[in-house]
């Protein structure tokens, strides 16, 4: 139970962290794409009181860390008018991949911090990591799979988004219709993953391009570490 209570303490901050800076970086590249709203909404706040969602960001990562699931959540969507982008098509494109692309930022960040800490500290005898090893180890975990998990074209999601952009035209009207079933699509999945471990649906989905690029991230903290 101590282990378990240690591992949420170290979770939820890391996962704030990521969530709050990935809807930020939607509103700052709708910002900068020509829409103000989240800016006169103040949702480009690095205050978390202003993106937290009581159910995606603290009940159901809490949930999640007690039965030993993945580290995921979400916060309050930041607001974007897609009619005030300059360029309205390529706007929502960029402005949904802004989202997944800090949080590999941040997991580039965690892991030059990890390799830093490594070639500081040198060999560390002992198999138990540190709480300072764990947490950055959770924090590129968590930005890791969010990045990949956002990516997935499933409306709500970001890939969505980035998907309708890349369609042609008529395929992509086609597309956009299946965004009210998207979080059915979402829950199903989620369903599955609970009820039906033995599919493997969260694995075979993102969870072997989330170890790739987890392997990635933990390559270079070990060329940083030398």
């Amino acid at each position: 139970m101590n282990e378990t209570l240690t591992q949420i303490l170290i979770i939820a901050p890391c996962l704030i962290i990521a969530i709050v800076f990935h809807e930020v970086a939607h509103g700052l590249a709708a910002l900068k794409l020509g829409d103000t709203t989240a800016r006169d909404l103040n949702r480009l706040s690095l205050n978390p009181l202003r993106h937290v969602d009581l159910v995606g960001t603290l009940l159901v990562p809490g949930a999640l860390a007690l039965a030993g699931g993945p580290p995921f959540g979400w916060a309050k969507p930041v607001p974007v008018r897609k009619d005030r982008l300059n360029n309205p098509r390529f706007g929502m494109m960029a402005v949904a991949a802004a989202g997944p692309a800090s949080n590999f930022v941040m997991a580039l960040f965690g892991a030059v911090g990890l390799g830093l800490a490594a070639m500081i500290a040198g060999p560390v005898s002992g198999d138990e990591p540190t709480l300072f090893v764990q947490a950055i180890g959770f924090f590129i975990l968590i930005n890791v799979f969010l990045g990949v998990f956002n990516l997935l074209p499933i409306p709500p999601f970001d890939g969505s988004h980035i998907l309708e952009g890349v369609l042609p035209p008529s395929l992509a009207q086609h597309y956009a219709r299946l965004r009210p079933f998207g979080m059915m699509l979402f829950m199903g999945l989620v369903m599955l993953t609970w009820f039906a471990p033995e599919l493997g649906v969260l694995e075979n989905t993102i969870g072997k391009p989330a170890t790739w690029v987890m392997e990635q991230y933990f390559g270079i903290a070990g060329a940083i570490a030398g």
